[in-house]
């Protein structure tokens, strides 16, 4: 099973993002709003393994103490084969790329990192709907808002999605 580290999202972008997912399931279309777990948010995730040690957390929870900075989610992406995810980019600022690389090189000693995740080749984004068939791609993008998403980033959490925890790393912003 997976585990992560993922940066949420402020008030304003979270509501905007959740905006989103209603319009896709408003439509009948995959969206990640259909996840009615209290878990479910909007978030970027800023590193993913098969396992990351517990010691890892206690380094993440002394290292952040994280000040606010803004968020920006630019325009839609397509990740996948035969069905797709459909995302909305992340715009990368200094901020963000120094707490990718913070968290990275923190947790760098974990089990099952895949490579997507590593600096370098990592694609910030935030999740709208997964398993979207590529008939329903241009009318689900068609449905959302093209306006960027600015706001301030959430806290730091960690999900584990073996036993279904999330647990906060940083208190909110």
């Amino acid at each position: 099973m997976v585990q992560s580290v993922e940066l949420l999202l402020g008030e304003s972008s979270e509501s905007a993002i959740r905006g989103q997912w209603s319009a896709l399931a408003d439509a009948g279309l995959p969206s990640q709003g259909k996840m009615v777990r209290e878990s479910n948010r909007p978030h970027i995730t800023l590193f993913v393994a098969r396992a990351i040690p517990p010691e890892v957390d206690e380094v993440l929870t002394r290292r952040f103490s994280l000040p606010p900075f803004e968020i920006r989610l630019g325009g839609y992406i397509v990740f996948g084969g035969r069905q797709f995810v459909l995302a909305r980019s992340v715009i990368p600022s200094r901020a963000l790329l120094r707490l990718h690389r913070d968290v990275f090189d923190a947790a760098a000693g974990s089990s099952g990192i895949p490579g997507h995740i590593e600096p370098g080749t990592w694609t910030p984004h935030v999740t709208l709907a997964r398993r979207i068939e590529p008939d329903q791609l241009g009318g689900a993008i068609s449905l959302l808002s093209k306006d960027v998403i600015a706001g301030d980033c959430g806290p730091i959490r960690r999900w584990d999605g073996e036993q279904k925890l999330e647990w906060s790393l940083t208190p909110p912003a």
